[in-house]
């Protein structure tokens, strides 16, 4: 068995109004996703990221904080602290609200 705290991550990476903690494991990783109130995918990370929306899956869960989800055909949907959501490639997403967005990703590699 083996044990880590997203509170001493394996990787720490900060962007605009972002923070990630990821702890790694052989075949996983989790990740905890701090955003702040005024992030947006398309503004914050889109310049580093470099493509035109989030080409990333998410397997995730809301703990605190709002998000909205839209994907690349247009659909809308709204996400709120206890749901989880399994998002495909093609997005773009964007905190709701003044206070801070925190979810778990679950990636199901690294």
């Amino acid at each position: 068995m083996i044990t880590k705290n997203l509170s001493k991550p394996d990787d720490l990476r900060t962007f605009e109004k972002t923070r990630i903690e990821i702890v790694n494991f052989s075949h996983t990783s989790i990740i905890r996703a701090t955003f702040d109130a005024g992030w947006k995918w398309s503004e914050c990370e889109k310049p580093v990221v470099g493509t035109d929306s989030c080409i990333l899956p998410h397997n995730l869960y809301v703990i605190s904080g709002n998000l909205t989800v839209k994907m690349d055909d247009g659909k809308t949907y709204e996400l709120a602290p206890g749901d989880a959501a399994e998002i495909p490639p093609g997005h773009d997403a964007w905190v709701v609200g003044d206070k801070p967005c925190e979810i778990i990703d679950f990636a199901a590699s690294k």
